[in-house]
């Protein structure tokens, strides 16, 4: 989140989908999407009993309460060792799974995999809770850095960092996660006591609880959006659901008191998102082309591979020359570009196509606009100069689906193409389809044709001619229905 933008969450809570809002300075800023049968079991804590030891495979399988039986192996169970010991040796007593687990032993384990088809949840007792900057392992012996955070020396602060606020020389316990890059004593500290608070609170259920029972289950999507985006520059968040709010309310003097007085209770009868327009913002945040204020425009296209984006001018068509057209052109289009990779949220490899410049000083100022602009974003990402071909190409950090792939699903018409075939070519392959099935059925006395009507126009009207030459060479009637159900790239033949 940007640091002086004054920002507003919105939570737009239903019964099956909660939506989060990102408003920075009154314009959408980013938006996630959470739906309540797309809720895994990955990070459960729960209390389970042991109901069969595996020596064979040296494995177990615990209850948790589920319709299947966990699976947890010896490495998930065995001891932490230090970061720089050599492999596990299974063939050793000590990765004898009998020596850790016995049948009706009660212990804490944690989903790492859900269930899937016949298979139960994949489980390990090294437990772990997350914030937004630190995890917090409790039977972890060293501190630990994601190895993303390719930086040695912020690596070497951050780890510094957090010994200082534990006030150890030996800090342990916590792993430092990528999006730590750049964290200040005070996010890092802020980080801890939730962890802290949110660990004993997990203890003291385990303590009292009988098993199999679920001890904790991985924060909703509103609960997420406190613990990680509520920070000095978050002036107000709006809730539209008053349980959601009360829950809320709840948490935060759980786990961050001090943040109470941002929380609001939304009670207008228009709808949160409608109200601050941003329905009409996510609507336009899937389409193909994004207009710019001087009169060019962008094309994102989205790939599996990648995601393109064409930089136009369009209608703008500046005051002074082509080099100073494109230029500003591109300027505006790096601001629009850093907010539509962040509100849709693309992720991966992203290719950018500017208009070509000719200026070595407009090209470097174009790079140094886009970082600028991007450094705002939660998202690690890299932009590379110029290529000797014209093109941009930057990565974002993928977080989660884009926003395409949270709301859409391909067309059932053209297959996810993006394109359909054209009726002509729709035509020459009907007719050479009629030709096969007269050869095959040489006994039939003709045959009808069920199409989309837009097809069935084009033959009696554009292709008549075509139609009696095929008849003639058919030797048999034809007969064209239309049907609207009919896909435009679909049609029937049927004997008569």
């Amino acid at each position: 989140m940007a640091d002086s933008a004054k920002t507003e969450l919105l939570i737009n809570a239903g019964v099956y989908e909660t939506r989060l809002a990102v408003i920075e300075d009154g314009v959408l800023q980013e938006v996630h999407i959470e739906r309540s049968h797309c809720q895994g079991l990955v990070g459960n804590i729960y209390k389970g009993v042991v109901v069969r030891v595996l020596p064979g495979m040296q494995a177990a399988f615990v209850d948790i309460g589920l319709e299947r039986a966990g699976f947890i192996h010896v490495g998930e169970v065995m001891p932490f060792r230090d970061p720089d010991a050599q492999a596990i040796d299974f063939s050793s007593p000590d990765a004898d799974i009998r020596k850790w687990l016995k049948e009706g032993q009660e212990i804490l384990v944690q989903v790492l995999k859900d269930p899937l088809g016949a298979k139960g949840a994949r489980l390990t007792t090294h437990l772990s809770v997350a914030a937004r900057f630190l995890v917090y392992m409790p039977d972890l012996n060293y501190i630990g850095v994601s190895v993303r955070l390719e930086d040695e020396a912020e690596r070497e602060r951050l780890q510094k960092l957090v010994g200082e606020i534990l006030k150890v020389e030996q800090p342990c316990g916590y792993i430092i996660r990528t999006v730590a890059e750049g964290a200040s004593a005070k996010e890092l500290g802020s980080d801890m006591t939730f962890l802290q608070k949110l660990w004993q609170t997990i203890s003291d259920k385990a303590s009292q609880s009988t098993a199999p029972a679920i001890i904790h289950e991985d924060l909703p999507l509103y609960k997420r959006a406190i613990r990680d985006m509520v920070n000095d520059n978050v002036e107000r968040v709006r809730i539209d659901d008053e349980s959601v709010y009360d829950e809320l309310i709840e948490f935060s003097r759980c786990f961050m008191s001090g943040i109470e007085d941002k929380l609001t209770f939304y009670q207008n009868p228009m709808s949160i998102f409608d109200m601050y327009g941003v329905e009409s913002d996510l609507q336009n945040a899937l389409e193909r082309r994004v207009p710019l204020k001087s009169g060019g425009y962008l094309v994102i296209d989205q790939t599996e591979a990648m995601t393109t984006i064409d930089v136009n001018t369009g209608g703008y068509v500046g005051s002074l020359n082509l080099e100073e057209t494109a230029f500003k052109t591109n300027l505006e289009a790096a601001q629009v570009i850093a907010h539509q990779v962040r509100l849709r949220n693309l992720g991966g490899i992203i290719i950018l196509d500017f208009i070509d410049m000719t200026d070595e000083a407009h090209k470097q100022q174009l790079i140094e606009t886009l970082e600028r602009v991007l450094a705002h974003d939660h998202a690690r990402t890299h932009v590379s100069d110029i290529s000797p071909l014209g093109l941009v190409q930057m990565t974002r950090k993928r977080t989660q689906e884009s926003l395409q792939q949270q709301l859409c699903e391909a067309c059932p018409t053209c297959g996810g193409r993006g394109m359909v075939k054209s009726l002509e070519a729709l035509c020459n392959e009907m007719m050479r389809d009629l030709v096969r099935q007269s050869r095959t059925y040489e006994n039939a006395s003709g045959f009808i044709v069920i199409a989309h009507y837009d097809l069935v126009d084009w033959l009696s009207n554009e292709e008549s001619q075509r139609l009696v030459e095929l008849e003639a060479c058919l030797n048999k009637p034809l007969r064209l229905k239309g049907d609207t159900m009919m896909p435009r790239e679909q049609y029937d033949v049927v004997l008569m």
